[in-house]
C-alpha cells in the first residue's frame, strides 16, 4: 500500500514554501505505507504528495505520475488489475511515460474528460468503472485548473478529506495526516468520485445485482462460480516483489491459499503462508492442515495476551477506530504483520469479503426469506469499507506490506452477487456459503471445507476476547463508565471494553470530526434492529462475538461439520 495526500482550491498567492513544508510534514505520518520512496508535486494551485510502496513497475513507478506533456498529475494508493488491457486500448493516443499499472487512470483522463454525458457531466466519472482494482487517487489537471478524485468501488483503499480553515481541500489515504490541520474530516465514499467542476461526490458505480429482484431465479453453477474465483486470485498475484497469503485455516483464506498455490510459479519457490494465534489456538491448529495438504512455505506466529494488550494504543493509532470488533481482530493481524514483514514480504492475499459476499456470518442461518438475505448481503459489502477492508488495509499497511482481497475482486463479486439468494441461504440441511464449498470440493481438506465459520479474533484463541474483557474491567472504573455519555456523547461507548477503544482513540484523533468517521448510533442500531427483526434473541446480545449467536455456533458444529478431526 502506498499513501497519498492533496491539496487543493489553494488560495492565489499563498506561501508554496510553508504549504509544501506542512504537506511533508503531513505525508510524512502515513510513510509507513510506503517505506520505498517520496516524491511531492506543487503548483500555485495544487500540491500531490506520495509515500511509495514499490510492488508493481519498479523501476519506473515513481510518483505523482506526471503525463508527458507535464500538465497531469496523478498520485494513486492502489492496484489496477485490468490494467495491461487497458494500456494497450490507449497506447496509440496517450504516451505512457512509466510502467506503472497506475497510469492507465492517465490515459482515461486524456480520453474521456472532455466529453459529456446527457447529464452534463464528465465521461470520465463513468470510465472508472472500468478500472478493476483497488484505488484511491488525486489527478490534477493543471492546465484545465481541475482536480478529481476517486476511491474504489468497496472501499479497500482508505481515504479520507477535511477543510481547513481557509477552506481548502485536503485528501489523504489516512485520518493522521489531516489531524490538527483540518477543521471537517470525513471519510470519502467509496465508489464515487469528486470533480472539482461539480462540487461534491458522485457515484460512478452501481449494479443491478444490488436489487433483489434483478437476481430472482438467477443460478450460478459451481464449476462457473469456481472458475470467476480461481481467475480473480490469479490477475491479482500481479506482483514484482515476494509475496505470501494470509492463512487462519478457516475457509475463505483457505480457498484463496488454494488458488494461489496453483498459480504460483515453481520458480520462486514455495508459496509462503502465514497464521497467527494463542497457543493451541483453533486457528493455528487448522492452518497447519491446509499448509501441509497445499504444500506451502507455512509459517504459524504464536502470540501472547500481553503481548497483544501491549499493542492496543499503536494499532488504534494505525487502524483509526473505536470499534470493538475491529480492535479485536486488527490486534493480531497487526502483530502478525510485523513479523511478516520481517522476512521480506511486501504483499499477501487475503480472505475479506466472503462472508458478505456469501452470507457467512453466523446470525445469517436466521434470515426469514432470500430477500432478507440478499439485501443483509448488500448493506454488509457497503460497509465494508468501515470494518474489515478497513482493519485488513491499515493492520498489513502499518508495516509496509499490501493485503489484497480476491473475494471483492469486481468481476468476481458481479457473478457471485448475480446469484439468487435462495441458493445461498443457509438451512437445518444447508451449512452457511455450501454453495462456495461445494464449488471447491476436493480443493481444501474437508475438515477444512466444512469447518464452522469463526470470526478472526475469536479463532485466534477464545482468550483473547476474554483477556481483552477482564483487562477493561481493570483499566475503567464504574464511575467512569457511568460518565461515558456524558464525555463521549458521539456513538456513547455501551461497554467498559468499548470505552477502553474510545479513550486511546480520543488521544490519538480528538473532537467530533475524528468521531464521526467510525460508524456507531444509527449504522449500529440499524444492524442490531435487522438482527432482532430476524431473531428476537438478539436483543440480550451486547457482544459483538461470534460466540454470542445463541444456538447457532454449537448447533452447526454438531450437525454440519463432517469432520472434527484438525489432525496434520
Amino acid at each position: 500500500m502506498c499513501s497519498i495526500l492533496g491539496i487543493f482550491d489553494i488560495s492565489p498567492g499563498a506561501d508554496l514554501v510553508a504549504l509544501r513544508t506542512q504537506a511533508l510534514a503531513q505525508s510524512a505520518r502515513q510513510r509507513h505505507r510506503g517505506p520505498d520512496a517520496s516524491g511531492v508535486y506543487c503548483d500555485e494551485r495544487a500540491l500531490l504528495a506520495h509515500e511509495r510502496l514499490a510492488v508493481v513497475g519498479l523501476s519506473s513507478g515513481a510518483q505523482p505520475i506526471l503525463s508527458a506533456d507535464g500538465n497531469l498529475a496523478l498520485a494513486v494508493n492502489g492496484e489496477i488489475y485490468n490494467h495491461p488491457a487497458l494500456h494497450g486500448e490507449f497506447e496509440a493516443t496517450y504516451a505512457f511515460r512509466t510502467d506503472s499499472d497506475c497510469e492507465v487512470i492517465n490515459a482515461l483522463y486524456d480520453a474521456f474528460s472532455s466529453r459529456e454525458n446527457d447529464d452534463g457531466q464528465a465521461d470520465f466519472g463513468r470510465s472508472l468503472g472500468r478500472l478493476n482494482g483497488i484505488f484511491a487517487f488525486a489527478l490534477w489537471d493543471r492546465k484545465a485548473r481541475r482536480y478529481l478524485i476517486a476511491r474504489d468501488p468497496i472501499g479497500v483503499c482508505p481515504l479520507y478529506m477535511g477543510r481547513d480553515g481557509q477552506n481548502w481541500l485536503y485528501v489523504a489515504s489516512e485520518m493522521k495526516a489531516l489531524v490538527g490541520i483540518c477543521r471537517t474530516i470525513e471519510v470519502f465514499p467509496p465508489g464515487h468520485y469528486l470533480d472539482s467542476r461539480v462540487g461534491t461526490p458522485v457515484r460512478y458505480w452501481t449494479r443491478q445485482w444490488r436489487q433483489h429482484d434483478a437476481t430472482r431465479n438467477v443460478t450460478v453453477p459451481p464449476q462457473e462460480l469456481r472458475a470467476a474465483f480461481e481467475a480473480a486470485v490469479q490477475r491479482q498475484l500481479m506482483a514484482d516483489v515476494p509475496f505470501g497469503v494470509l492463512l487462519s485455516g478457516g475457509l475463505d483464506s483457505s480457498l484463496v491459499a488454494a488458488c494461489a498455490a496453483r498459480f504460483h510459479q515453481a520458480d520462486c519457490g514455495r508459496l509462503g503462508s502465514f497464521a497467527i494465534g494463542l497457543k493451541d489456538s483453533p486457528d493455528l491448529a487448522a492452518s497447519r492442515v491446509v499448509a501441509k495438504a497445499l504444500g506451502t512455505a507455512h509459517h504459524a506466529f504464536e502470540f501472547t495476551v500481553q503481548e497483544g494488550l501491549d499493542a492496543l494504543p499503536d494499532v488504534i493509532r494505525h487502524v483509526e477506530t473505536y470499534d470493538v470488533t475491529s480492535i479485536r481482530a486488527s490486534t493480531p493481524m497487526y502483530l502478525m504483520a510485523r513479523r511478516i514483514k520481517a522476512m521480506g514480504i511486501k504483499m499477501v492475499l487475503s480472505g475479506e469479503g466472503s462472508d458478505e459476499v456469501f452470507g457467512g456470518y453466523l446470525y445469517f442461518h436466521k434470515a426469514p426469506s432470500a430477500r432478507a438475505f440478499h439485501e443483509e448481503t448488500v448493506r454488509k459489502i457497503d460497509a465494508l469499507h468501515f470494518y474489515d477492508c478497513n482493519r485488513a488495509n491499515k493492520a498489513m499497511a502499518a508495516w509496509g506490506i499490501e493485503a489484497r482481497v480476491p473475494f471483492l475482486d469486481l468481476q468476481f463479486l458481479d457473478i457471485a452477487m448475480s446469484m439468487d439468494a435462495e441458493y445461498k441461504r443457509a438451512s437445518p440441511a444447508r451449512m452457511e456459503k455450501s454453495v462456495l464449498r461445494q464449488a471447491f470440493a476436493g480443493a481444501i481438506p474437508d475438515s477444512i471445507l466444512w469447518r464452522q465459520k469463526e470470526q478472526f479474533s475469536d479463532g485466534v484463541g477464545y482468550g483473547w476476547i476474554d483477556s481483552l474483557k477482564s483487562f477493561a474491567e481493570r483499566a475503567v472504573s464504574d464511575n467512569e463508565f457511568a460518565q461515558a455519555a456524558l464525555r463521549f456523547p458521539v456513538n456513547a461507548p455501551q461497554t467498559k471494553e468499548a470505552l477502553l477503544y474510545r479513550r486511546l482513540f480520543e488521544h490519538e484523533f480528538p473532537g467530533d470530526a475524528c468521531a464521526r468517521t467510525v460508524p456507531g448510533g444509527p449504522s449500529i442500531a440499524c444492524s442490531t434492529a435487522i438482527a432482532i427483526s430476524w431473531d428476537p434473541a438478539f436483543a440480550n446480545s451486547v457482544d459483538p462475538s461470534g460466540r454470542a449467536v445463541a444456538g447457532v455456533h454449537t448447533a452447526a458444529l454438531r450437525d454440519f461439520k463432517p469432520s472434527s478431526s484438525l489432525e496434520v
